[in-house]
């Protein structure tokens, strides 16, 4: 007679509603973040807000049930980093992973802060920037790396990005930090190579960390060691609302007839008092002080519907800010 193995017990999942800023580790894909972060809350439903480079670290907002609609404000957002480039040195991915090109360290050396704050200069503001070979966007169904990795090169068409403000943190030697505030899509990479290349000694991105997204901050972050520390109560306690990812944007209130027919999706004239100018983003709330019930755009005095909970996601939502509440004054 044999034993048959153990059958593992399958972990119950839950509807879980809300935002954890997650600070990502070095290493870690934010996929794997996601689900180990998924896991320990027990969630039924899950997202991130765009991928962050297992070589990158920081802020990494994890969207859970309702909190997942609006996962694209956040994807969208300008973006913050903190960049430290390695002057001289040139690779085939343009970071550390990467073969070594060249290596330039006189010239290198020879680079003066006027030069530094000179080369940033020319790329703040609106530019062009191509994406590199090296990098997640698709050609034909397949990520790029894929065919950098079999050493073909594919075209790519240059992008607009913006370049809010880069400004020098750190600089030592080799090692130039940069805090980098920019718009979605912004290749920090490439950033680093094209100032090398202007400074004239080459450059690489040795390390990168987000530290903002939107409205959202990398201190407001908890790592995944700290987050496993915790017991369940204590890790949904750190769940933002998803209100949370729009936290810029202008916010309307409804009263309780109001917010029942915008939560069916009807369009609605708005009364003159709250507003007759075009907005293409709102954020809309029942009476109640944290009902928040989705997002919208007014056109022509008309709120319109983008995004909506469901009447049992706003409940649900109510319901855990209320029992939060009671729980930090008992």
């Amino acid at each position: 007679m044999t034993n048959s193995p153990p059958q593992r017990v399958k972990t119950p999942r839950r509807a879980v509603h809300g935002v954890l800023l997650l600070d990502k580790p070095l290493g870690l894909s934010s996929n794997d973040a996601l689900q180990k972060a998924k896991w320990l809350l027990r969630a039924e439903k899950a997202g991130h807000t765009g991928t962050l480079d297992p070589l990158a670290t920081g802020l990494l907002p994890l969207c859970f049930g309702a909190g997942t609609k609006f996962s694209q404000v956040s994807l969208d957002a300008d973006k913050a980093y903190e960049a430290t480039l390695f002057l001289g040195l040139t690779t085939t991915t343009g970071d550390a992973e990467g073969e070594v090109l060249d290596r330039s360290e006189a010239a290198a050396r020879a680079v003066t802060r006027e030069q530094i704050e000179a080369a940033c200069a020319q790329f703040t503001g609106a530019i062009d920037q191509v994406p590199p070979m090296y990098s997640a966007l698709k050609h034909e169904g397949r990520p790029l790396y894929e065919y950098a990795r079999a050493g073909i090169v594919i075209e790519r068409p240059s992008r607009r990005v913006t370049i809010h403000s880069i400004d020098i943190v750190d600089w030592q030697a080799e090692r130039l930090t940069l805090a980098v505030r920019c718009s979605k899509g912004t290749y920090i990479r490439t950033l680093a190579e094209d100032i090398g290349r202007v400074l004239g000694c080459g450059a690489s991105l040795s390390a990168l960390r987000r530290t903002g997204s939107g409205p959202l901050n990398v201190a407001q972050a908890i790592s995944l060691d700290a987050l496993a520390a915790l017991t369940e109560i204590e890790r949904e306690a750190l769940l933002r609302p998803p209100d949370s990812l729009l936290a810029d944007w202008p916010e309307l209130r409804l009263d309780s007839a109001e917010a029942a027919r915008f939560l069916t999706g009807l369009r609605r004239r708005l009364a003159a008092d709250q507003g007759a100018e075009d907005v293409a983003h709102v954020r809309v709330y029942g009476p109640e002080p944290q009902a928040f019930l989705g997002s919208a755009h007014i056109t022509a005095g008309e709120l319109i519907a983008d995004r909506l909970l469901s009447p049992q996601e706003v409940e649900s939502l109510l319901t855990s800010t209320s029992s939060r509440f009671l729980e930090s004054v008992v």
